[in-house]
Formats: structure tokens, sequence, C-alpha cells
């Protein structure tokens, strides 16, 4: 049975002692509930797994019940090593931190070895409960969208499949009909992460402005845009502190990002105009008609996919570590993009074939800083199913 990366981690964690409350984050159908079920068979630790979703009204008092559960079969003497209870979907439950920090500390103080998964589709809205109420409490492993390591061990696809269906394991069986695969993600992970995850959790005083965000983002991953020029295409136009504002909820959601350029002055980086990135190109082609084989033959589209698959693969297995990803831009130069770990500069150009608005400038930024290595992908450099194949380990190394 096909295992994801963190399947090691999240298992040795749980057979150690009790120490923290796990916590796993991410966003819609990236394993996360497979993940777990897959450990907790595995283990040799008995465990009680329960879903907010099976339940109309979930409330506080839900969870108590569970957690009684939970206590009620570890205390009968069968389960000596412990038990472990799973809550899936935490964050539909109003409040849900301070009640879990109150049922954590009660079974601290009493001794009660029952070890506690916690599992959520909202990355921001589980963030905002465990920096409130947890603190000091918890460990997270943030589960980000498939790689291409991974979608194709377990579903045999090629580097252009996916480059063009993106790596989410539920439509992975319907891509040879592709106007099937399509409503897949568009009805059962777009629509159902904004209204769902986005819309239901936080409040959103413009969701019309969201959602068309959302698809002019898709339709500029990875073009740097003003946040400023940007609101004269929108319909139901904000400000920009808006805006920004709905692209971070929309990169909590794991959809799309906007990278900051990079500058010694972390004024200027965090000024500058965003350069926008989907972290899963499914999403980009999902709202498109030209199809696998059409998309292909075109230079211009193919290209664009190609480096958006580059950058979201980049995001994706350096979330939530030391490494940010940034670009760089001077005048009409652009590096695509720059990895950064504490001081140490990783700079990387992908060649995908397509037309380009700017120029190359890795000779301008490699005069301008001190870089560790300059990295090409494609034309005559790295692969590109050869770096889409590269781990954490193997992008840390390049800073060594």
């Amino acid at each position: 049975m096909f295992k994801r990366y963190a399947y090691k981690n999240i298992l040795k964690r749980l057979i150690e002692p009790r120490k923290f409350i796990q916590v796993l984050s991410g966003p819609r159908q990236v394993g996360k509930t497979t993940l777990i079920q897959q450990v907790m068979k595995d283990i040799s630790i008995p465990g009680h797994y329960v879903s907010s979703d099976v339940v109309s009204a979930a409330s506080l008092v839900w969870i108590q019940q569970q957690w009684e559960t939970a206590r009620i079969k570890q205390r009968s003497g069968l389960y000596k090593k412990g038990f472990i209870l799973v809550i899936d979907e935490i964050q539909k439950i109003p409040g849900w931190s301070e009640t879990v920090k109150l049922l954590w500390d009660q079974d601290t103080g009493n001794h009660i070895n029952i070890k506690v998964v916690l599992l959520g589709s909202a990355p921001l809205l589980i963030q905002k409960g465990l920096t409130e109420s947890l603190a000091g409490r918890f460990e997270m492993f943030r589960i980000p969208h498939w790689s291409y390591s991974e979608i194709k061990e377990a579903f045999g696809f090629s580097p252009e499949q996916f480059m063009y269906f993106g790596g989410y394991p539920g439509a992975a069986a319907l891509i040879s009909d592709e106007n099937r695969w399509r409503h897949y993600i568009r009805d059962s992970l777009i629509e159902t992460t904004i209204s769902k995850d986005i819309f239901m959790m936080t409040r959103v005083d413009k969701p019309a402005l969201l959602r068309n965000l959302f698809e002019i983002g898709c339709s500029y991953s990875g073009q740097i845009v003003s946040l400023n020029k940007m609101l004269g295409q929108l319909h139901d136009a904000g400000n920009v502190t808006t805006l920004s504002h709905y692209l971070d909820l929309l990169a909590g959601a794991g959809m799309i990002t906007g990278l900051q350029k990079y500058s010694p002055k972390k004024i200027v980086e965090k000024a500058s105009s965003p350069k926008l990135q989907v972290l899963n190109t499914a999403l980009i082609t999902a709202q498109t008609y030209t199809g696998f084989e059409r998309t292909r033959l075109d230079g211009e589209k193919w290209g664009r996919l190609v480096e958006s698959a580059i950058g979201a693969h980049l995001i994706n297995i350096t979330q939530g570590t030391d490494i940010a990803v940034l670009y760089w831009r001077d005048r009409n130069r652009e590096v695509d993009f720059v990895l950064k770990q504490g001081k140490e500069l990783v700079a990387v150009e992908v060649k995908s074939g397509r037309a380009r608005t700017s120029l190359p400038g890795m000779e301008a930024f490699s005069k301008n800083f001190r870089v560790k290595k300059l990295l090409l992908i494609g034309g005559g450099g790295i692969g590109v199913d050869e770096f889409l194949r590269m781990d954490y380990g193997q992008i840390v190394s390049l800073f060594s």
C-alpha cells in the first residue's frame, strides 16, 4: 500500500511517550485522513477515529463526548500501551482549541495516557487556534500537495501528466476522461475549498472579489502583478489591503500564493508586487478547455505550466521549513525563483520554452548579491522531471 513521505515521521511520533498533541494540517484532498488511518492500522497502539464531518451540528459537547469515549476505553485495562484519539476536520467546531486545551491538561494532570491527533483542512484557522490556546502543547505536520515522485509511484503519472493534471490523488483515476476530471477538480476541490474552508470559516466581506481573484491568479500564475493594477481587472474591486488579505486566505487554503521579491531590506521585500503562483497546476488546467494534447503542442501554454509546476514544487516541499521561496527583478531582468536560507541564496532559472517578457537576470543577480549556487532547470541544465523528483533533503544540499 502506498504511503506518503510523512508516514514514518508520524508513526515515530505516535509510538513515543505522550508529549504533545500531533496536528496534521493541509489543503483538501491531499491524503491527511488516509495517512493517519494507515498509521493507526500499522501501529501497535489502538485508537478512536472520529470526524466532525459526520456530525450535523458539531459542538464542544461533541468533542467532550468523543474524548470521554477514549478515556473509558483507555481505562478499561485493555490498552496498557496507551490510546490514540484522532479528531478530523477539527476547525469546523467553533472554540475547539479551548476545549482541547482543557481536556488535554486534565489528562496530563491525571496521568491519562491518551495521545491526541488533530486533522484540519483550513491551515489558517488551525494555526490560529493552536497559537491562541495550545502554545507549547502541540507539534505541527504540514501536509502539502502530492509531489511528482509520490503521484508517479501511486498512479504511474509521466512528468507531462503531472504538470497538466497536477497532484490531486482523488482525481488521478479520472484523467482518461478529461471532462469528468475537470468537473471533479472544479466542483469537489475548488468550489468546496472556497465555500467551506474559506467562506464558512473566515469573514469575507466581498466573496465575489475573492472568487475573481482566484480565477485571475490562476490565469497569471508565474507572473509578477501589481495589486493596484490587478484591482482594475476585478469586478468587485476593494482595496489593496483587502486584496492582499484574500490572497493570504487563498494561500492558507493551499490554492494560490504571492511570492515576494528578494531584497536585503525586509521593508522593500514586504512591499513588493507579488509573483502569483498556484500550488497545484490542476487549478490552472481545470479552468480551461484546451485539453492535454493541444496544450502540449502550445509552447506558450506548456511553458507556463512547466514554470508553475517548478514553483509549486519548491513551495510545497519547503513549506514550514526555514527555506523561503522568493523571486527577483530589476528593471527588465528577472530571476524566476530565489531560495533563501538564513543569509544563503540559491538562484533558480527555468527554461521552459515560453516567450518571456523579461530577460534572464542570473548574471545581474550574482553580481549584486552573494549567491551560493546558480541553478538552471531545462535548456541543458537539470531536467524538469529530474528536478521534480528532488526532495527536501536535496534542496537543502544546494546550500552546502
